[in-house]
């Protein structure tokens, strides 16, 4: 048994649970029915991170494509070189007259595809303002986010939808601040991450509850070590007289009761739907379908959740290390469907895919890919206008006649930005369009209709 200490178990549980308010109130609804309502005003966004940087290239394969003239899986296999996966082991999808294959791992997001329960987004990233190869090339760093091609600082600019300078909040947290009104009697915060979260779930007047699928930190972790439980309560209970000291043990106190409350409440929570084992996203994803099935209990009706599956750095080895990992997410994202149903919220769910850049169409040694910029990207759910791209899938020829090739490794410029998506979700989710300049700092240099459809 490890006993963490209590600096650990502040920075673990108060962090995400001690501003649970009034949580210990959520007792007197004794028995959970996880399908007392069929999400009648409720909505919900689920933003699953593929940390690392996930290679669009081999996750949405163009085969035969007006746009590049029939000839996108030649393009794509002289490109790729040995990372190219052969075209009879694609998954067809159709857009339109165009037909693309998704990797082989991913039949589950085919179906969802071609069932019109999922949309791919072509060609998404990090963008000040349009741009090309020109004023990439002419080093134009006003146009251009900063530090690209850097995990941590990509990262927090998915994240925070900030392409240059220091940003405080993210955008999930920033929706969650301009629809508080809409969580006014909530007793739980508006946004749960399974995972590490940064950014994106942090907003100025709200926070982020963690509630990992091993079930929220508390106390109980010493209730093996009697000992050990005793010194901690003594700790909790001892007077000092440091007011400050006084205060904390409060804070923390309280949040081990939210803690264990909420802990009894998912142990409450009873899903037919099964969730493929061994797979750290599916676990994720059912907790998030557990604290949905909550929602009415916790007094919110706009929630977001943060997911996170890593693994997707690969300069070597990307075969075998992408095959599991788009296997893992089609799988987790169709029972996490399927779940939705189950609790008949599927209209008024959303998941949609993230990660801080692509990688290279052109290879790095013989088995990898390095870090690039544009990358394809999933959303899912009852109401995406779903068996459809959206935004610019993008030509595949290498140098300097594509305008989009920044490098000529195959790095695409992205024709769609972040803030493009993220307003399309958050407009849908219920932000006005008058507070879509405050979440999204940049949406008024994507033009004077800068949203997409994807959404009915």
């Amino acid at each position: 048994m490890v006993i963490r200490s209590r600096r650990e178990f502040l920075k673990d549980t108060v962090k995400s649970v001690a501003a649970l308010g009034a949580m210990g109130a959520m007792a007197k609804f004794g028995e959970i029915n996880a399908f007392a309502s069929t999400g009648s005003g409720y909505q919900a966004l689920v933003c699953v991170f593929l940390a690392g940087g996930n290679d669009g290239h081999n996750t949405v394969i163009p085969l035969t494509t007006s746009v590049q003239n029939n000839q996108g899986y030649g393009l794509y296999r002289a490109g790729r070189g040995p990372l190219a996966l052969p075209s009879a082991s694609l998954l067809p999808i159709a857009n339109g007259n165009d037909s693309y294959g998704l990797h082989p791992s991913m039949p589950e997001m085919q179906g969802l595809y071609n069932t019109g329960k999922a949309a791919v987004l072509a060609n998404v990233g990090m963008l000040v303002a349009p741009t090309n190869r020109s004023v990439f090339n002419g080093n134009n760093s006003a146009a251009l986010p900063s530090q690209l091609f850097s995990h941590s600082d990509q990262s927090s600019q998915w994240q925070s939808a900030i392409p240059n300078g220091i940003a405080a909040t993210g955008w999930g947290g920033r929706m969650a601040d301009a629809l508080q009104s809409q969580n006014g009697g909530a007793i739980f915060p508006p946004i749960t991450t399974t995972s590490s979260c940064g950014l994106f779930c942090t907003g100025g007047a709200t926070f982020p509850a963690s509630v990992p699928p091993t079930g929220v930190a508390s106390l109980n972790v010493v209730h093996n070590a009697p000992a050990a439980a005793a010194g901690m309560q003594q700790l909790l209970t001892f007077d000092n007289g440091l007011q400050l000291v006084q205060s904390g043990n409060a804070i923390l106190t309280r949040a081990n009761t939210y803690a264990n409350t909420m802990n009894s409440m998912l142990g409450s929570v009873n899903l037919t739907t099964k969730f493929p084992a061994g797979n750290p996203l599916a676990a994720q994803l059912q907790t998030v379908a557990k604290v949905m099935s909550l929602r009415n209990q916790l007094g919110l009706t706009r929630q977001i959740f943060f997911c996170q599956l890593g693994g997707f750095d690969t300069h070597s080895g990307q075969a075998a290390a992408q095959q599991l990992l788009l296997q893992q997410l089609s799988q987790a994202v169709a029972a996490f469907y399927a779940a939705t149903q189950e609790l008949m919220v599927e209209q008024s769910v959303t998941t949609f895919t993230a990660s801080e850049f692509g990688r290279t169409l052109s290879p790095s040694g013989t088995d990898g890919s390095d870090h690039a910029w544009g990358s394809h990207h999933f959303v899912i759910g009852g109401g995406v206008q779903g068996g459809k791209f959206y935004g610019t899938f993008p030509s595949l020829q290498l140098g300097a006649a594509n305008q989009q090739d920044a490098n000529g490794r195959g790095t695409l410029i992205p024709t769609t930005a972040v803030a493009q998506y993220g307003a399309t979700l958050a407009q849908w989710f219920g932000v006005q369009s008058t507070d879509l300049q405050s979440v999204f700092p940049n949406i008024g240099n994507f033009g004077s209709n800068p949203l997409l459809t994807f959404l009915g």
